[in-house]
C-alpha cells in the first residue's frame, strides 16, 4: 500500500493506493496541515508514504511531526537530475518544483511520446517532456482563479468577475473571465506548437482548474485526475 501526499499552496491532497487503484483520497486546506494527524490514523502501518511539497519547510515539518504513531516516515520527493526514466534539463535541477517533477514522472509512466504536462492549480505550469524522457523546459503563470482575483484586488473599478466565456465579450465581467481563460489556453497551445509536428504528441492536464480549461483546448489532450499522485506512486515503486 502506498500513501501519496501532495502539499500545495492552497490544499494538501492525499491518496491511498493498493498498487492497482486509488482506494481513498481527500484534501484539507494547507493552513490546517496539522489535521493530517487524524487523517493518518486510518492508514495502514505497513504503508509506504511518499510526498511532494511546494508549501514551504514549515508545512513539511508539520506533516512529518503529526503523522500518526507507528507509521513509516514520509519519503519526500525532491527534484534531481533524473529518476524513473525522466531527465531534468533545468539549469539547477534541484530548483524545479517537486510537484512539477512528480507530474513529469507520472506523465512518463503514461506515454513515451512528446508530451505537454499541464498542472492547473493556484499556478498553472506547462512543461514539455520529450519522447526521450527529457524535460525540455516549461512555463509558470498565475492560475485562472488567481488571475481573476488579482484583477479585483489590484484595480479600483474591476470586479471579481463571474461572467461567461465569450469570443466577443460585450461586458466587463465576460471580458475578464474570457481574458483569463484565453491567457491559460493560449499559453498551453503556444507551448504545444513546439511539438505539434509529432502525430503522437498529447497534452496531459491535471489540477483543480483543468476541467474548466479543457473544453476550450484545440489540441489533443487527456484529463488526468491526479497526475502528481501517479508520479509519487511511480517514485515509491522505484525505490
Amino acid at each position: 500500500m502506498i500513501v501519496a501526499i501532495d502539499a500545495g499552496n492552497t490544499r494538501i491532497k492525499w491518496g491511498v493506493s493498493d498498487g492497482a487503484r486509488w482506494i481513498a483520497q481527500g484534501a484539507l486546506p494547507t493552513a490546517k496541515s496539522a489535521h493530517i494527524a487524524e487523517i493518518s490514523k486510518e492508514w495502514s502501518p505497513d504503508a509506504q508514504i511518499v510526498g511532494c511539497n511546494v508549501a514551504g519547510e514549515a508545512v513539511e515539518a508539520t506533516i512529518d511531526a503529526w503523522l500518526a504513531p507507528g507509521l513509516a516516515p514520509i519519503r519526500w520527493l525532491h527534484s534531481s537530475a533524473g529518476v524513473c526514466g525522466v531527465r531534468n534539463s533545468y539549469d539547477q535541477p534541484d530548483s524545479l518544483g517537486a510537484d512539477r517533477w512528480s507530474a513529469l514522472i507520472g506523465a512518463r509512466s503514461m506515454t513515451v511520446a512528446n508530451c505537454l504536462v499541464v498542472c492547473a492549480g493556484t499556478a498553472t505550469t506547462v512543461d514539455w517532456l520529450d519522447a526521450d524522457g527529457v524535460f525540455r523546459g516549461g512555463l509558470i503563470l498565475p492560475g485562472f482563479e488567481l488571475m481573476r482575483t488579482s484583477l479585483a484586488q489590484n484595480t479600483v473599478l474591476l470586479p471579481l468577475a463571474d461572467g461567461q466565456v465569450s469570443a466577443e465579450p460585450h461586458n466587463t465581467r465576460d471580458a475578464i473571465v474570457s481574458g483569463c481563460l484565453n491567457a491559460q489556453v493560449g499559453a498551453i497551445e503556444r507551448m504545444f506548437s513546439r511539438m505539434a509536428s509529432d502525430p503522437d504528441a498529447r497534452c496531459l492536464i491535471t489540477g483543480g482548474a483543468a476541467k474548466c480549461l479543457v473544453p476550450h483546448l484545440s489540441i489533443p489532450y487527456t484529463l488526468v485526475e491526479n497526475l502528481i499522485f501517479e508520479g509519487l506512486v511511480g517514485f515509491a515503486a522505484s525505490q
